[in-house]
C-alpha cells in the first residue's frame, strides 16, 4: 500500500537527518571541540561502522516482532540521540549517543521496506521501495540543508535540534497511522542466511560496497570540500546542499521508474557519476556557477545509490527481501565508514581537493563487479540450457 510506503518514507527522513545531518556541520564541530576534521568525521564513520557490523544480526533478531513496534522503538532512540546532542555534551558522550541508534537503523529500513511492499504486486515493488527511499532525497533537500543553514546562523547545536523535531514527527506518524503488524510467519535463520552462498549475491555485495565508498570519500566532507577547494562560506554550502537535495528527489523518483524496467542498467547509469563527477569537479575550478551545475549533477546521480544498491542485491535473492536489504544497508554503511576514513586520510595527507579521485577508483571497481555478475548470470543461463 502506498500509505505504508509514505509512512516508511517519513521515518526514513528522521533516520537520514540523524545519520547525515552532521555532514554540513563537521567543520564547526571540529572547531568547537578543538579536534581535527578527520576525528570529527568519526561521528559519521562510527555510526556507519556499527550498522555495518550489527545490521544483519539485529534484523534477524527482530524479524519475529511486530513491525510497527520495531519501527517505533528505532525512531524513539533517534529522538533521544538528537535531544542529547543538541545540548553540546562532551565529545565522548556525543559519540556515544550517535552510536546508539545505529544498532536499529538497518532494522528500521528493512522493516519499512517490508511493510511498504506487503500485499503489493511484484511489478509495483520497486516503485513502492523508491517511495520509502525517497526519504533520503527529501532529507537532503529539506532537513539536512535547513539544519546546516541554522548552524551557519547560530551554532551547530541547532542542527541536532532539527533532527530531534523530525524524529518526533516521524514517531507520531508511525504511531497514529500504521496499524499493528504482527509477523504471521517467521522465516528460519537458515533459509535467510543461505543467500550468502550465492556467487551473484556476493558479487552484488562487493558492488554495493565499492559504490558507496566511491561516493562517500568526498560526500562525507561535502562542507569541507566546498569550503577549502571551492572557497565557499557556510551559507553557500547550505545552498549547495539544497540544490543537491532537490536534484536527489527528482532522481530517486526517476530511478524507481527505471528500476522497474532494468535493474542492472539503472544501477550502472547512476554509478557513472562516480567517474563523471570527479572529472567535472576538477574542471569547474573556482567558478561558482560551474560548481553549482556540477553539484546538481552530483546530487542527481548520487541520491538513488542506496535504493539502487538494495534493489540490485535483492534481485540476486528475491525470496529474502528483509535479510538481503539488511545486508545492503550493512555493507553500504561499511562503505560509508571506509569512504569517510579514506577521505579523512586524504585530507590530512594530501588535501581535500584530491578526495574525488578516490571515488573514481572505487567507482571503476564497482563497474567491474557489475560486469562480473552479468558474466556469472550468463554462464548460469548457458549451463541450464545444456542440461
Amino acid at each position: 500500500m502506498k500509505k505504508y510506503a509514505y509512512i516508511g518514507c517519513l521515518g526514513f527522513i528522521g533516520v537520514i537527518t540523524t545519520e547525515f545531518g552532521v555532514i554540513g556541520i563537521l567543520p564547526q564541530i571540529a572547531d568547537y571541540y578543538k579536534i581535527s576534521i578527520d576525528i570529527a568525521g568519526y561521528l559519521l564513520s562510527a555510526f556507519a561502522l556499527i550498522i555495518a557490523l550489527t545490521g544483519p544480526f539485529m534484523t534477524l533478531l527482530a524479524s519475529g516482532f511486530d513491525r510497527k513496534k520495531i519501527m517505533l522503538t528505532a525512531i524513539s532512540i533517534f529522538v533521544l540521540t538528537g535531544l542529547v546532542s543538541s545540548f553540546s555534551p562532551p565529545f565522548w558522550l556525543l559519540m556515544l549517543v550517535r552510536i546508539l541508534p545505529a544498532f536499529l537503523q538497518p532494522v528500521y529500513i528493512a522493516t519499512a521496506l517490508s511493510v511498504a511492499v506487503s500485499g503489493a504486486d511484484k511489478k509495483n515493488e520497486n516503485g513502492l521501495m523508491s517511495i520509502v527511499f525517497s526519504g533520503v532525497a527529501i532529507a537532503m533537500v529539506t532537513t539536512v540543508p535547513f539544519a546546516t543553514y541554522l548552524a551557519s546562523l547560530w551554532s551547530w547545536e541547532y542542527s541536532f535540534f532539527v533532527q530531534t523535531i523530525v524524529s518526533v514527527i516521524a514517531f507520531a506518524g508511525i504511531y497514529f497511522i500504521l496499524p499493528d503488524m504482527p509477523v504471521k510467519e517467521k522465516k528460519s535463520f537458515g533459509s535467510q542466511v543461505r543467500i550468502l552462498g550465492k556467487p551473484t549475491f556476493i558479487v552484488s555485495i562487493a558492488m554495493n560496497l565499492f559504490m558507496i565508498i566511491a561516493w562517500f570519500s568526498t560526500y562525507s566532507y561535502f562542507a569541507e570540500y566546498l569550503n577549502k577547494s571551492k572557497g565557499m562560506d557556510d551559507k553557500r554550502v547550505s545552498l549547495m546542499l539544497l540544490i543537491f537535495g532537490i536534484m536527489g528527489v527528482l532522481s530517486t523518483w526517476i530511478s524507481g521508474k527505471m528500476l522497474n524496467r532494468n535493474i542492472t542498467g539503472t544501477t550502472a547509469f547512476f554509478l557513472s557519476g562516480t567517474i563523471l563527477v570527479p572529472i567535472l569537479l576538477h574542471f569547474s575550478g573556482g567558478n561558482t556557477t560551474a560548481t553549482l551545475i556540477v553539484v546538481a549533477i552530483w546530487g542527481f546521480l548520487y541520491s538513488p545509490s542506496f535504493l539502487n544498491a538494495s534493489t540490485y542485491m535483492i534481485s540476486a535473492a528475491p525470496n529474502s527481501l528483509e535479510f538481503a536489504n539488511s545486508l545492503a544497508t550493512s555493507f553500504g554503511n561499511f562503505g560509508v565508514t571506509i569512504g569517510t576514513t579514506l577521505g579523512g586520510w586524504m585530507i590530512v595527507s594530501k588535501g581535500v581537493v584530491y578526495n574525488p579521485w578516490i571515488g573514481l577508483v572505487f567507482g571503476a571497481l564497482a563497474f567491474m563487479m557489475i560486469a562480473l555478475r552479468s558474466y556469472l548470470e550468463k554462464g548460469r543461463v548457458l549451463r541450464s540450457k545444456t542440461i
